[in-house]
């Protein structure tokens, strides 16, 4: 293993306490890993090309991670990093619970702390198993005083671990994938392997990239120094290191950048069936007159004109733009939209609430859904949303007191089948998804691969109006490219009050309506044929990869070759 990066102790910590547990950090550590964590929110959208600066931030974020001696410390700098990434990052979320759910304040402040803390243990199970693996953490009373030294297998354990723990917080309790760093690098220099790896590989192929290049400063840093550094068990004088161990992870990590640049190149699909003519509508509807019986009356009629405005080969309405149940909308709509559709060949999506009646009047198993109506088909297309939002779509089990302290209607739905059949526009099939379901990509793909009739187009309706005029509109818009890149199919967005936006099957933002406005995109979008690598596979490839350096560092880290009698400085092949 390579000579550890001198450090001195803390005043007041002495020798063999250091030995004993570990190096004290002093407090302003973990203040430092939260100031990072809050400006990698800078990464995201609104910021333009956010990935080269996710790189340099989670640089400095490995380095940090060096200077801890033990699992316990890693954890928590990875906790204070997530911390500060995630209030910063999900704050929109108080906007929600404060002006429209009517929240009191500092109820509404307490719950965003409470869970960007539990999103923040993810990155914090992250750093503690990348220290377990890198070694130090399981040599007991042999941990010395200094850091833990850069290594190969240290970089892909936390390349593995990073991309497992925001894997597993994008899946446990439904999941909340937000700000998984691969949606920073949609403009950034390892957009190449969303269509190999999906998001979370492109969080893996960053951070494997920014610890090389940590491995390679801090390694220079040594050989510069020049200094003498005490092992677990002896000492020796770091002198002069082969030139490899800075050059060979730097070209490793420029070899990585270089592959994420030049991948966009290769088309994983085909265009298929004719190009169609699209209008996406923005209604612009006040969130705190939706459901108002005023407000309800003013969205039917202005989606009403909107719809039979101007004729298209698809229309496209927001998430619940006719905010009333199916059963009841009114007939003056239903035929205004059936005789524009069936006189112009366009065929139409809207929001809506479905439900079913019982014999006895009562409405049973509300669902948010998306009906479509076909030219000259009496039958009518329905998507139920599958991957519901908890507190606003359905009461997880035990928090019915905490939807109570809200005025958010309609808080409980039923969910529909994981995969549903496309919605076919002039045989072109086009997968529909609700709201904040785009931003589960393994889903997006599974309907892609498991479906009778893979659709070539992708559409997404939603309403954003809960969260106002914050960063989440574009975090959101940021989150539906990525789909694009993975599946290699064009993604149309119909917004409430924004990001309204048709996007190409290779992520690039071709139209897009101003925020807060009424309006509708006339545009022309081409849909696609055949798998990516992702939509063949999901997830699978980045977890297998990722199991495998882990297991890999478990079984040969520096720690375990200690316990086994290895060298004293822990070298096995004098290069790790």
């Amino acid at each position: 293993m390579a000579d550890p990066i001198t450090s001195r102790l803390r005043r007041g910590v002495t020798s063999d306490a250091a030995r004993a547990g570990g190096r004290a950090l002093p407090w302003w550590h973990y203040l430092v890993a939260v100031a990072v964590g809050a400006l990698n929110t800078l990464s995201f959208a609104p910021t333009p090309h956010g990935g080269w600066l996710e790189l340099a931030i989670f640089v400095f974020f490995f380095a940090w991670l060096t200077r801890t001696t033990s699992w316990k410390s890693a954890a928590l700098t990875g906790l204070a990093f997530g911390f500060g990434n995630y209030v910063t990052g999900v704050w929109w979320l108080y906007v929600s619970m404060h002006f429209y759910g009517g929240m009191a304040a500092p109820l509404a402040g307490a719950a965003l702390v409470l869970f960007s803390l539990y999103l923040a243990v993810y990155p914090g199970l992250a750093a503690g198993v990348w220290s377990f693996c890198a070694g130090h953490s399981r040599n007991g009373k042999l941990a010395d005083s200094q850091p833990f030294s850069p290594t190969w297998h240290g970089a892909f354990a936390f390349a593995s671990a990073w991309a497992i723990g925001e894997w597993l917080r994008g899946t446990v309790f439904t999941g909340f994938p937000w700000l998984a760093s691969g949606y920073a690098q949609v403009d950034g220099p390892f957009a190449g392997f969303a269509p190999i790896a999906g998001v979370y590989g492109v969080g893996w192929a960053m951070a494997l990239t920014a610890a090389l290049i940590a491995q390679a400063l801090l390694r220079s840093r040594a050989a510069s120094s020049g200094t003498a550094s005490n092992s677990a068990t002896g000492a020796r004088t770091a002198g002069t290191p082969r030139t490899a161990r800075v050059v060979t992870p730097t070209v490793l990590a420029v070899a990585l950048i270089a592959a994420g640049l030049l991948l966009p190149f290769v088309s994983w699909t085909a265009p298929a069936n004719a190009s169609l003519t699209v209008r996406l509508l923005q209604g612009n509807v006040k969130q705190d007159m939706k459901f108002e019986a005023s407000g309800v009356k003013a969205a039917i009629d202005q989606y009403q004109r909107m719809i039979t405005e101007k004729p298209a080969d698809l229309i496209v309405t927001p998430e619940t733009a006719i905010p009333v149940l199916a059963q009841t909308i009114p007939e003056s709509f239903a035929l205004a939209v059936r005789q524009f559709a069936d006189s112009t060949h366009s065929s139409i999506l809207f929001g809506a609430v479905g439900g079913t009646i019982t014999p006895d009047g009562r409405v049973v198993d509300y669902t948010n859904s998306l009906f479509g109506i076909t030219p000259n088909e009496m039958g009518v297309y329905r998507y139920d949303k599958h991957h519901l939002v908890p507190f606003g779509e359905f009461v997880p089990w035990g928090f019915r007191w905490f939807v109570n302290l809200m005025n958010i209607p309609l808080g409980d739905f039923a969910r529909g089948p994981a995969v549903q059949k496309p919605f076919v526009v002039h045989d072109q099939p086009v997968a529909v998804d609700i709201c904040y379901e785009d931003i589960f990509g393994e889903e997006i793909a599974r309907t892609v691969r498991e479906s009778d009739l893979p659709a070539g187009v992708l559409v997404n309706s939603t309403n954003l109006a809960w969260f106002g005029n914050t960063i989440a509109l574009d975090q959101h818009l940021q989150i539906a490219r990525m789909r694009s890149l993975e599946t290699g199919r064009p993604m149309l967005r119909a917004t409430n009050t924004g990001a309204t936006a048709a996007i190409d099957a290779h992520g690039n933002v071709i139209a897009r309506l101003p925020t807060f406005t009424v309006g509708s995109i006339d545009t022309t979008i081409q849909g696609t044929t055949g798998n990516t690598p992702y939509v063949t596979s999901g997830n699978n490839t980045v977890l297998a990869v990722s199991l495998l350096f882990l297991a890999f560092g478990f079984a040969f880290g520096p720690g375990r070759i200690r316990k086994n009698g290895g060298d004293h400085n822990g070298n096995t092949d004098g290069s790790a």
